[in-house]
């Protein structure tokens, strides 16, 4: 090897060497902190299992369909109504069996039964005066439609079995001038079949699945001060 080729490595390695010493050290990586949660475990009888939480899954009840399109609007409203006003027509029918079986029993004059039903809506009043008067009109015309369903009786024919025929006619025009009809009865399989729907999901136990599914959470209970009435019939 000529004494060029030989200078020419040596100068060569001694380039390496320097570049190899001028260029930064890689670190080694540094070692990351745990992240996340520990796991957790439980023993069961001498053995471990591993525990943890998973996301909520939306749950419905067997047999309902949850509306689609443009229609889950108007049928998860009617699902927060229904929750608010059906506790009403459930004691509306206690409060009527009994007024009915009181009547029987014990007013024997047409007065004892007038002042009866007078102290009855007296009653009534105080009891669900501030709860009425914060019902919307859609919870109100759903109101009227489960209070045909529970008491087998449409609102016009309460008022006038109850009052007079008199006092039926007027707000019988007073709900004409909203568009509505007093003596509309109750059709589960018509235009009523989501309301029925929804009785029938109370009924089997289920409606808190349902309402927390669609609103994950609980439904508000509709709070009722009495299911049984105090007035009686003055002789």
């Amino acid at each position: 090897m000529s004494r060029f080729k030989v200078i020419t490595v040596v100068a060569a390695a001694l380039l390496l060497v320097t570049v190899a010493e001028a260029r930064p050290r890689r670190r080694p990586p540094a070692v990351r902190p745990p992240s996340g949660e520990p796991m957790a475990f439980v023993l069961d009888n001498g053995d471990t299992v591993f525990v943890d939480e998973i996301d909520p899954v939306w749950c419905f009840p067997k047999g309902y369909r949850p509306p689609r399109g443009k229609n889950w609007r108007k049928h998860y409203k009617l699902v927060y109504n229904f929750n608010k006003v059906y506790p009403y027509a459930l004691v509306a029918r206690k409060y009527i069996a009994q007024v009915d079986s009181t009547i029987k029993a014990d007013a024997t004059k047409r007065s004892e039964r007038s002042r009866y039903i007078s102290d009855v809506e007296k009653e009534l009043f105080k009891l669900f005066e501030k709860d009425i008067r914060n019902v919307t009109i859609s919870q109100g015309l759903i109101l009227m439609r489960l209070l045909d369903r529970e008491c087998g009786m449409c609102v016009y024919d309460i008022i006038k079995t109850y009052e007079n025929g008199f006092t039926a006619g007027f707000w019988q025009m007073v709900a004409i001038l909203f568009s509505q009809n007093l003596k509309t009865r109750y059709d589960p399989a018509g235009k009523d079949s989501e309301i029925e729907e929804l009785v029938k999901i109370w009924e089997s136990g289920r409606w808190n699945t349902l309402y927390y599914s669609i609103f994950m959470e609980m439904p508000p209970k509709t709070v009722i001060k009495s299911e049984r009435l105090h007035s009686i019939v003055r002789h």
